[in-house]
């Protein structure tokens, strides 16, 4: 006997991509204090599809994004934004961490493009090394 299975999509297909490119903050130097993370858009538009190194295009009613700042399962912060970068302010790290971030430390964060329609789109989990 055969059993057949019904599955109805869940969206998957207009899921936001996960973001690329990460900057790690040892890249660039830095003295402790403000942390500003920066990332680059993917798109599901066939546009996007390109070698030319040009921005690829918004297929989302609004850009936003939130980037979770993460310690193991704990989630210890959010934060929003309407650009492919986030500030993690001095105050927000001291009352996260106890002290800024610096030399030696690491961060975890995943970062998520939002969709008007779906929700939160793929997440990007990485580890950010000072």
């Amino acid at each position: 006997m055969s059993r057949t299975t019904t599955r109805a999509p869940a969206g998957a297909g207009l899921r936001p991509f996960s973001v690329a490119h990460v900057e790690q903050p040892w890249r660039t130097p830095r003295a402790p204090g403000d942390l500003t993370i920066r990332w680059t858009r993917r798109s599901r538009a066939l546009s996007a599809d390109s070698w030319g190194g040009l921005e690829v295009p918004l297929t989302e009613e609004l850009e936003a994004y939130e980037v979770e700042i993460v310690d193991g399962a704990t989630v210890k912060r959010v934060l929003s934004t309407a650009t492919t970068s986030a500030l993690y302010n001095a105050a927000q790290q001291t009352a996260d961490w106890g002290a800024l971030l610096g030399p030696g430390d690491t961060l975890d964060i995943r970062i998520y493009q939002l969709s008007a329609l779906v929700g939160r789109g793929a997440s990007k989990t990485i580890t950010l090394i000072f």
